[in-house]
């Protein structure tokens, strides 16, 4: 058996309440839709956007909206609200991915936003072959993921243990390195889940970006993460160049973590 990871607090109360904040960054983003639009664009390759726990497509419908105007396929899941299940959600959502993947004939880039990315890297490491590759927002799927304020309502709506219970192996292998390419989008400032649970281990075709002051219910509207989003898409198929901390938001990005 491997070490334990190392025990993690959930963010503070003044963090989660802090995340009133991601009005702000909507509105934010609303205003400088034009600077956005001058993203990276796309091939049309199809994007699924899977959305986090409690959300549903409405949530992520900013995000699909700039995802396609900068030239992509977009698609909800379509699956109503998220109640939680990474497990109990499988059959579901490789079926969707098939899907998608048999309609256009090309592989799929996965963009999950909290819990919608722990999704995003079951689906990857079940189906490389359908997956172009992987963006996660402020996703808790690495050391100990128990360090979240929504642990507790996650486990009673879901009927899942949080790293525990028969699929613990599947959660070691979540933490673990992909077969695509892979990103990492978080905060420091979250107040759902302690950031540190969202840092994937770096290598040839897999990096963390930091954005800062942006919170957990902000970060799939934030201006910044869009843009980062719209630049990881636009990479070729097969290829990968590590994220280059320029363009109108280069001041909003921290340090690389390793």
């Amino acid at each position: 058996m491997g070490e334990a990871p190392t025990r993690l607090r959930p963010p503070s109360l003044g963090l989660l309440l802090a995340e009133v904040r991601g009005v702000l960054e909507f509105n934010a983003s609303a205003m400088l839709a034009p600077v956005l639009m001058q993203a990276p664009k796309g091939d049309g390759h199809p994007v699924l956007v899977m959305p986090g726990f409690l959300a549903s497509d409405i949530s992520t419908a900013p995000m699909r909206r700039f995802i396609r105007h900068v030239g992509y396929e977009t698609h909800a899941w379509k699956l109503g609200r998220n109640l939680g299940g990474v497990f109990s959600m499988r059959p579901k959502l490789r079926q969707l991915l098939t899907d998608i993947h048999q309609a256009s004939g090309r592989k799929v880039s996965l963009v999950g936003w909290s819990l919608g990315g722990i999704y995003a890297r079951d689906l990857a490491l079940h189906a490389p072959e359908m997956v172009r590759s992987v963006i996660t927002l402020g996703s808790p799927f690495a050391g100990d993921i128990t360090a979240t304020n929504a642990r507790r309502l996650y486990e009673q709506l879901s009927g899942e243990t949080v790293g525990a219970g028969e699929y613990a192996d599947d959660v070691k292998a979540l933490a673990g390195d992909l077969p695509v390419p892979a990103t990492s989008i978080y905060t420091r400032g979250d107040g759902v889940v302690n950031w540190r649970t969202c840092l994937l281990q770096p290598n040839e075709r897999a990096e963390n970006i930091e954005v800062l002051l942006a919170s957990h219910l902000g970060l799939g509207v934030n201006a910044a993460a869009m843009w980062a989003i719209a630049d990881r898409l636009a990479q070729p198929e097969g290829e990968f160049v590590p994220f280059a901390k320029s363009g109108p938001f280069a001041m909003a990005y921290g340090r690389t973590e390793r």
